[in-house]
This record gives structure tokens, sequence and C-alpha cells, in this order.
């Protein structure tokens, strides 16, 4: 009797023990939800705010009368700071940039992936040993090359130098080498040359891996502080990342308007990254088809 009653009461303590942890990972989750979007939502709150009340002390979360005066002064004609013009540029650049990126990363990948040639495993060697050199080390250079292109105060001064990317080169060539070779065998037997193959089935089968890729590209473009910097001089062709440092006056720092600047600049890439989080967590969870 002791054991039939013993049965049920342990096929009921497993099912228990999931819905309790379930319920406490879905408590994670939201808690680290909260943490991650409390700084943007007082971000949006307080580009409702009037300056006043955007320094107040204490702080209000909700403002008391919403407004869009940092809007209309960001988009005012006779505004000293451009953002929708910086937003142009930044959108413009970006976007190149992370097409031009796919463009050079996905042939050099395929090629260290899949063809035998003498010499690859040096190159690929020295394609991710520039991984372990910081940055601003290739400045200098960059702008030398820049400027004796004529490229200085122009949109291929953001576009092109950063486009060789190494670490694109080495993600997509590990997505290629999961992909499975017979697909490849069988469009070479009925006739695909190497470029038809790469064209028509390693790239659709690659979409993935693609777009995390341009999005991470377009992500490094859009936040470049430094670069910009160096090789733009205009302040109409500015992007948003060191235009949006001239919103901060010397002596005091209208908050309201900072924030507007900032929500304008968060917008389109948050719009871009709920677009194709799909396939970035996709792209990020596999190294290719199985199976």
């Amino acid at each position: 009797m002791m054991l039939r009653l013993l049965g049920p009461i342990e096929r009921t303590c497993p099912v228990r023990r999931r819905q309790v942890g379930r319920a406490l990972s879905y408590a994670a989750l939201i808690v680290l939800a909260v943490v991650y979007l409390a700084p943007v939502i007082w971000m949006a709150l307080t580009s409702l705010k009037s300056p006043p009340e955007a320094t107040a002390v204490p702080p209000t979360l909700v403002p008391a009368r919403a407004t869009m005066e940092s809007y209309e002064a960001l988009a005012g004609p006779s505004s000293d700071a451009p953002v929708f013009r910086w937003l142009l540029n930044s959108i413009v650049a970006a976007a190149a940039h992370a097409l031009l990126v796919l463009a050079t990363a996905a042939p050099a990948a395929y090629a260290l992936a899949r063809m035998e040639f003498r010499g690859k495993r040096l190159v690929l060697a020295a394609i991710l040993s520039t991984l372990f050199i910081p940055p601003i080390m290739f400045l200098p250079a960059n702008y030398l090359i820049v400027r004796a292109l004529g490229w200085l105060d122009s949109l291929p001064a953001l576009v092109v130098p950063p486009a060789a990317s190494a670490f694109g080169v080495f993600f997509l060539r590990q997505f290629f080498l999961g992909l499975p070779r017979e697909l490849e065998e069988a469009a070479a037997l009925d006739g695909a040359s190497r470029l038809e193959v790469f064209w028509k089935i390693v790239l659709p089968l690659s979409r993935p891996a693609l777009a995390t890729l341009a999005v991470l590209s377009l992500l490094s473009n859009w936040n470049d502080f430094l670069w910009p910097i160096y090789v733009l001089f205009n302040p109409e062709k500015l992007t948003l990342s060191p235009g949006l440092a001239l919103l901060q006056a010397a002596h005091a720092t209208d908050y309201a308007l900072v924030t507007a600047g900032a929500v304008v600049a968060s917008v389109p890439i948050l719009a871009v990254f709920i677009a194709a989080q799909r396939y970035v967590i996709e792209g990020v969870a596999r190294t290719g088809l199985k199976g």
C-alpha cells in the first residue's frame, strides 16, 4: 500500500522541481531584462522632460509634463547640431561598410575553408594575428593612406579602411567549415564552377552567418568615435558618435537635448537588431548544417 502511495509522489516531485526551476529561470530573465532596459527607458523619458526637470534633484522618473522641445530643437532649421544629417551620414556609412565587409570577408573565408594552396596556414595565421593588435595602432597608417588617396573629409574614409575584417574572415571560415561538402561536390559534378558553387550554394546556406557579420560590422562602424574625428573636418559630414559629443557645452549640459540625440541614434540600430535577431542567434549558435 505504501509503495502505491509513494509512486505518484515520486512522479510529481520531478515535475514540481522542473516547474520551480522554470519559474526561477523566468524570474532571472526578467531581472536581467529590467537591468538592461532601465537605462534605455530612463534615457527616453529624460528626452521628454524640460531642461530644468532633467536636472532636478531628486530626479523624477516620469516627466511631469512631456514635451518634444528637445526633438524640435534638434530638427529645427536654426539648430547648431544637424543631428538628422549626422544620422543620415551614419546610416550610409554603416550600411556601405557592412556590405564591403561581406564582399571582402566571404571570398577570403571560403578560400581558406575549402581551397588548398601553398602557405594557406601561414596566411590564416597572419590574418588572425592582427586580432591581437590594438586597433588604435593602425590609425596613423590608415590616416596616411586615406590622405594619399584624397579621401579626407569624405565617405570612403569611413567605409574602406575598416573593411578589412580579420574577425569577419575567421567567423565566416568557421561557418563554411561546418557546411557539408557533399552539396558542393554534387554541384561540381553537374558542371558548376568554383565561383558558381560559392555564389549559388555556399552563400544561400550561410545567410545566418552573413546576417550576423553584417549586424556586427554595422554596429562597429555606427559606434566608431575616434576614426571619424581624425578624417572628418566639416561638421555637416560628421557621423552620430562624434557629432553627439558637440551637444555638450563647455560649462553646462542640456541633458534633455543630449538624451534626445541619443534616442535618435539608438532607434535605427535597435530596429536593425530586432529585424535580424533571428539570424544573429542562429548564426552564433550554429557552426554549419548537421545530419
